[in-house]
């Protein structure tokens, strides 16, 4: 007796040929799934837009941020069309009828001081879903339980000088005599003309390359950093009140919130982290006569539920940062940023766009 061993590649052969259009379909679906996936649990691409990192990091670079460092976030917003801004022309791209808890997977190591960090703006009119808000990219200059300081520009955690960024920014007062400044060297030596304070003095924002070449040109009388002075309020400033006459470079100091720290509440502590426990933590807090109430119980102390971050722009006087806005939640972490694997000017003409020794570059 013959047995019949073939009787799967029969079946195999009864089975209907895929059309092409199905073959293609099945392509592009497992395409957007595995993207996806990548996308959201693995590492992403984003684009500088402005020069509040300059020089770690140029407008027109592009990056590819890790999110499996610091643990991959959960989608928040299941429902959204995939690649796409959270708005456009005005419409919205997801659907926030559905809202999962914050979630995030364990990761390679937690978020450390002096890394390049990707999050969503927590001061984003947007009101919309976290991880819908608009994407920014700071340093991290502090964690959560740290005490910061900024003297003369100069930041301190703990009590200890923080390394600066190899190539921060800064602004300095530039005094001329008279002569006016070549616009091609400006150019050249990447220097932004922040501000023309009289005839020969200028605020200038210069890099930390340019500045000895900058300094030795004839018209050059001085170059003194400019600073905003202990004691000097600055409404713009957070927490954006008289209480604390900080500015952008005297602030402080500052405790950052740590999930489980219990705090006091006064006029001066709720001036400082009211916005943490209102706009963060979700709850409401009132003020009646001399109590405080924390969702209609009155309330002699909060427990912070949350940990939060301090992110400051490495171009010092041109970054709208924590400065402004404040702490950064833990849920707003996107990843840490890793690597430049292109980078475009688009000041220079066609034939020197493309930032060649910026391909591939590990972000420091």
């Amino acid at each position: 007796m013959k047995w019949n061993l073939n009787f799967k590649r029969k079946a195999d052969q009864n089975k209907p040929k895929k059309s092409k259009t199905r073959e293609w379909f099945d392509a592009i679906l497992f395409a957007v799934v595995a993207s996806t996936i990548i996308r959201g649990l693995l590492f992403s691409a984003y684009a500088i837009p402005s020069g509040s990192m300059e020089g770690t990091l140029l407008t027109g670079d592009y990056l590819f941020v890790s999110k499996f460092n610091y643990g991959p976030r959960m989608p928040i917003t299941p429902v959204s069309v995939p690649f796409l801004e959270a708005r456009i022309g005005g419409f919205k791209t997801y659907w926030d009828g559905l809202q999962l808890p914050y979630y995030r997977l364990p990761g390679l190591s937690s978020l450390k001081k002096g890394d390049v960090v990707v999050f969503n703006l927590p001061s984003d009119s947007l009101n919309g879903p976290v991880d819908m808000k608009t994407n920014y990219i700071k340093r991290c200059q502090a964690e959560p339980g740290d005490v910061l300081t900024i003297v003369n520009s100069q930041v301190y955690v703990n009590g200890k000088a923080a390394k600066n960024a190899p190539k921060a920014q800064t602004s300095y007062v530039v005094s001329t005599d008279g002569q006016e400044l070549n616009p091609q060297v400006i150019h050249d030596l990447h220097i932004e003309v922040y501000q023309q304070l009289t005839n020969t003095d200028f605020i200038m924002i210069i890099p930390v390359d340019s500045y000895n070449s900058f300094k030795s040109y004839s018209a050059i009388k001085s170059i003194k950093p400019y600073l905003d002075p202990t004691g000097q309020f600055d409404p713009g400033i957070f927490p954006h009140n008289a209480l604390y006459k900080w500015n952008n470079d005297n602030f402080g100091p500052l405790k950052l919130p740590k999930k489980g720290w219990k705090i006091r509440l006064n006029d001066s502590t709720v001036a400082l982290y009211s916005r943490a426990i209102q706009n963060y933590e979700g709850n409401k807090l009132t003020h009646v006569g001399n109590n405080y109430f924390v969702n209609g119980a009155k309330a002699d102390t909060y427990t912070f539920k949350e940990n939060y971050y301090w992110m400051m722009g490495d171009n010092r006087h041109n970054s709208e940062d924590s400065r402004v806005w404040g702490y950064v939640p833990e849920q707003n972490i996107v990843g840490k940023a890793m690597i430049t694997w292109m980078s475009i000017d688009s000041t220079e003409n066609i034939f020197n766009k493309v930032r060649w020794s910026r391909i591939l570059r590990p972000i420091e």
